[in-house]
């Protein structure tokens, strides 16, 4: 999986592509990790790239959640494609999430 990462600001705005699942999870949560630390709290996923999500790449976005809810923060989501939120639902996650459009949208909410 690559993982890009991207300053919009004081916004750091992550942007994997490829499926999250189990072969890429960790990578992905060492790569949050590391932003988490540099950015504050102020984290974008871009998941517009993401085609596919299975259970341990569910974990590792509600675990991300979870770090920045310590901080009073929450994930902010944009580009989730209709599968992803309908698993999102389906699984009851979807709350514990803020979806965006589009990137700007989401690097907007923290103003």
């Amino acid at each position: 999986m690559e993982i890009q990462e991207q300053q919009h600001g004081a916004v750091t705005v992550l942007r994997p592509k490829g499926p999250l699942t189990q072969a890429d999870a960790e990578q992905f949560k060492q790569c949050f990790s590391k932003a988490l630390g540099q950015s504050l709290g102020r984290l974008v996923v871009d998941i517009s790239a993401v085609a596919f999500v299975d259970s341990r790449g569910l974990e590792v976005l509600v675990e991300a959640t979870n770090d920045l809810a310590q901080g009073g923060q929450s994930l902010r989501l944009s580009g989730a494609n209709e599968t992803l939120r309908e698993v999102l639902d389906l699984t009851g996650l979807a709350l514990m999430f803020e979806y965006f459009t589009d990137v700007n949208a989401a690097v907007r909410s923290f103003l």
